[in-house]
């Protein structure tokens, strides 16, 4: 089993910043790709930014250019989200993601809420 924890999520004002961070624990071995996902209120859950083993990134296009994914490899115990120019429309619950021997295990999400 993996167990995962987010946390850095909070109230900010559009154009501001916020860093997620994502402990994970647990069966960390063979740990492959970590994912940001998140949710909004009445939206499918969607793919934020991913983050292979071998440190190759992917962004969602909405976030692209604002958002970067980063991981402790050393380790395999933490995935960061470093969020700036945040918007209204990033308002969600983030979760974190990881992939391992073909299973996804989850987070429990950590609310960010973009507003003036």
């Amino acid at each position: 089993q993996v167990q995962l924890v987010e946390s850095g999520g909070g109230l900010v004002q559009p154009g501001g910043s916020l860093r997620l961070s994502c402990a994970v624990s647990g069966s960390i071995f063979s740990i492959s790709t970590m994912n940001w996902y998140r949710q909004a209120p009445g939206n499918e859950r969607e793919l934020v930014a991913s983050i292979t083993r071998g440190g190759s990134a992917y962004y969602g296009d909405s976030v692209k250019g604002r958002f970067t994914i980063s991981r402790d490899n050393a380790k395999n115990t933490v995935v960061y989200l470093q969020m700036n120019s945040l918007k209204p429309e990033d308002t969600a619950v983030y979760y974190c993601q990881v992939l391992r021997a073909g299973l996804a295990f989850w987070g429990q999400g950590t609310q960010v809420t973009v507003s003036s």
